[in-house]
């Protein structure tokens, strides 16, 4: 068995739930198991002298919205691999690096392949912030898949 512990990441958009539908079928076909992981971005309160954003949220609000979040985005992993009979387990973190830490996230859980999409945001935005894919590739030590 070549590869034994897939991180599968989402970031939520359409191609990354593409990406982990074939990650859970190459783990199926490989017999390795699943981490699905989902970087939320950490709580950055704005809050200027004398003055309270009406939109503001509080830590514990924060951490619930992204508690949700990531199980929306990691339920549809979590949901293929019980269908396919992949053990599963998932992991969030939050992050202002999503790269970094899917990175750290595949050695914590000692993964031996990153499986994940292409690309997550199009259009100028991609092009400015990078791609995310591209920083993993160019930073892992443990080889990725790349799902087009």
């Amino acid at each position: 068995m070549l590869f034994k512990h897939l991180l599968i990441p989402t970031d939520g958009s359409a191609l990354s739930k593409k990406a982990a539908t074939q990650g859970v079928k190459f783990a199926q076909e490989t017999g390795a198991r699943v981490t699905g992981f989902f970087a939320s971005p950490p709580y950055r309160p704005v809050v200027y002298e004398d003055f309270v954003p009406a939109n503001y949220m509080s830590p514990k609000q924060h951490e619930e919205a992204t508690a949700k979040l990531a199980v929306k985005y990691l339920g549809p992993i979590e949901k293929a691999c019980k269908e396919a009979g992949v053990p599963y387990q998932s992991m969030h973190v939050a992050s202002e690096f999503p790269a970094d830490a899917i990175i750290e996230a595949a050695k914590a859980k000692k993964c031996d392949l990153i499986f994940m999409g292409s690309h997550g945001r199009r259009g100028l935005a991609g092009i400015l912030l990078g791609s995310e894919t591209a920083k993993v590739l160019t930073h892992s030590k443990i080889p990725v898949l790349v799902f087009r």
